[in-house]
């Protein structure tokens, strides 16, 4: 693949999209928060195990009083968990950090030239950083119960799970329930199946966010794809699902 820019990036945050707020991304981190070592008197050699998994999004806001836009959102400092999703662009399939994390700041900078700026950090609360990818292209609107386009993950089945991050930007309806489903061969003699533990909670109103995980040793296959369903009907539901497919064992 040729090289990238950064041009075209969004910013999610509880199911808000503030992309046009935005000016820059300062770290998008994640890892281990150290190792402890291990080493046995028969070794020869450091033996180190990891330890506890973190997660930090910094990001630089312009100051936009408008109703849900960086201002109104970011000055609650909310205390409870937000779920945050940055995009490397908006295709499908294109690559995807998301995490759950607390909001610890909202530092407004005013310059001398009089530009005014606020700096703000989200660290991961309980599980860490998630790379991905989207099995949305960017914000995606159905209007009606509705199979998503496909997103081949390259590779056979890995059998460790797999976490998947929602946003809902914008709802008019009853309900709409937004699942992902999976096959081998993109639906040919594997027929599409719903992933076990791949269905978010039933959305009845928007904004709003979601973070799911699926067993951790279970089978999950090469082609994802989103869809949505209702009982009671929809007009209009406007989101972004992120989706990591780990290739090792992860335990939170």
């Amino acid at each position: 693949m040729p090289k990238e820019s950064g041009l075209g990036d969004r910013l999610f945050v509880a199911g808000y999209n503030l992309s046009g707020d935005i000016g820059s991304l300062g770290r998008i981190g994640g890892g281990l928060t150290g190792t402890q070592e291990t080493t046995g008197i028969d070794k020869s050699a450091y033996e180190r195990v990891g330890l506890a998994r973190d997660g930090s999004l910094e990001y630089v806001a312009y100051f936009n009083p408008d109703p849900n836009r960086a201002h109104s959102r970011l000055s609650l400092l909310p205390t409870a968990d937000q779920v945050l999703t940055y995009c490397r662009g908006t295709s499908l399939g294109a690559p995807a950090a998301s995490m759950v994390g607390k909001q610890i700041n909202y530092d407004p900078s005013r310059a001398a030239d009089g530009s005014l700026t606020i700096a703000v950090q989200a660290l991961a609360n309980g599980y860490g950083i998630d790379w991905g990818r989207l099995l949305t292209a960017g914000v995606r609107t159905d209007t009606g119960a509705t199979n998503g386009s496909s997103v081949d993950f390259g590779t056979g089945s890995t059998n460790f799970g797999l976490q998947a991050f929602l946003h809902v930007t914008a709802f008019t309806g009853t309900d709409a329930t937004i699942k992902i489903q999976e096959s081998s061969d993109n639906g040919g003699a594997d027929a599409w199946a719903d992933v076990a533990g791949g269905a978010f909670i039933t959305v009845t109103s928007g904004p709003t966010s979601q973070r799911i995980e699926t067993g951790r040793t279970q089978t999950v296959e090469r082609y994802l794809r989103v869809v949505t369903t209702t009982s009671g009907g929809f007009s209009s539901l406007s989101f972004l699902v992120a989706v990591t497919r780990n290739d090792v064992s992860v335990v939170f």
